[in-house]
């Protein structure tokens, strides 16, 4: 009995010391992760940016630096525009948030001080390459009035002062900031493909095509019409490709026209039943694919065209590769020209 009593108590012994281990390793991890023992600190429900419901009228200019690109956010007498992208119009629904987002944000929980641990919480230095995200805001003459580095990781937004190394979780929200598409408002056209009656289609070498379908008819169904009645179709899903790739439109950046380098390499018209016309050009530069539009609506209730004209003159815009090819197909992609037909 002496002997299984012994057993057993060893064995609870060996348990413990095993739960003892396990548990001061968790502890030492934890405060390897928070930097300290404790999460609480005397910044603890403060304003992340001291005074900026203050000094946010007087905001000229919001600058987010990231490790591959930055963007510029700038007050001008029309509104807010982008400064990257020559002085397009951003989305005042994200300028309020932002707003808003930074005057309400407060400090948390702290987190880490330790700089090789700062990437764990988005909070690296972009200006080595880091995944944090500096935000520095300039006021009258072009004084810099708040600056923090934020970082998003799941749901939780984090914060640094720029230069300091202590990290905290931030109570609050933002609008997207790690991409500067997320802030122009580059939903130029909005049609639906059932709208969609014809496209004529200019390719690289100068030939035309015109496509047609009648209403009602499945959005498929684009066939050659006068002048090209007489052109066999070889690809029904070229054409429909190209009669609806309007309704899929989805820009990338803008620049302005007068930065474009090349004239136009193709053009591309789509017409609606209603009406409305949309003349594209495309271009081929040396950054990228990009389209100019024009619309075009008879009748005195044209606000359709005067819409998409307010979003779209004076202004280039990228598309991908994907869409170029819709825009800018060859004609003997689609048909076969009548006169070379046997």
């Amino acid at each position: 009995m002496s002997m299984v009593h012994h057993q057993a108590r060893r064995k609870s012994v060996l348990v413990l010391f095993g739960i003892a281990v396990a548990l001061w390793g968790l502890l030492g991890l934890t405060q390897l992760t928070m930097g300290g023992s404790s999460t609480t600190h005397s910044r603890m429900g403060a304003p992340v940016l001291a005074e900026f419901g203050a000094a946010r009228v007087d905001a000229q200019r919001i600058r987010f630096t990231l490790a591959d690109e930055s963007y510029t956010l700038q007050r001008t007498a029309a509104g807010w525009v982008m400064a990257e992208t020559g002085g397009y119009p951003v989305r005042m629904d994200r300028i309020a948030d932002l707003a808003t987002g930074l005057e309400t944000l407060t400090y948390d929980e702290r987190r880490t001080d330790d700089p090789y641990k700062h990437d764990r919480v988005g909070l690296s230095d972009p200006i080595e390459g880091g995944n944090g995200v500096l935000v520095e805001v300039f006021g009258i003459d072009n004084a810099l009035t708040h600056s923090v580095i934020v970082g998003r990781k799941s749901d939780d937004l984090y914060v640094r002062d720029p230069g300091d190394t202590q990290t905290y979780r931030a109570d609050g929200s933002l609008p997207p900031f790690y991409n500067r598409r997320a802030w122009l408002d580059l939903n130029i056209v909005e049609i639906d493909p059932a709208a969609i009656r014809s496209v004529r289609i200019v390719d690289a070498q100068n030939r035309a095509l015109y496509l047609r379908r009648s209403e009602g008819s499945d959005t498929r169904s684009f066939r050659p019409a006068p002048p090209n009645q007489n052109d066999r179709l070889i690809s029904r899903l070229a054409a429909s490709a190209t009669a609806l790739a309007i309704t899929r439109l989805t820009p990338q950046d803008v620049k302005p026209v007068e930065d474009l380098i090349n004239p136009p390499i193709a053009r591309h018209i789509s017409e609606t039943f209603d009406g409305l016309e949309i003349n594209l050009q495309a271009y081929r530069e040396p950054n990228g694919f990009w389209v100019t539009l024009r619309a075009i609506e008879a009748g005195e209730g044209a606000r359709r065209a005067e819409a998409i004209n307010e979003k779209a003159e004076g202004w280039a815009f990228r598309i991908s590769d994907y869409d170029f090819q819709d825009f800018t197909p060859s004609v003997t992609s689609i048909v076969e020209p009548a006169l070379s037909a046997p």
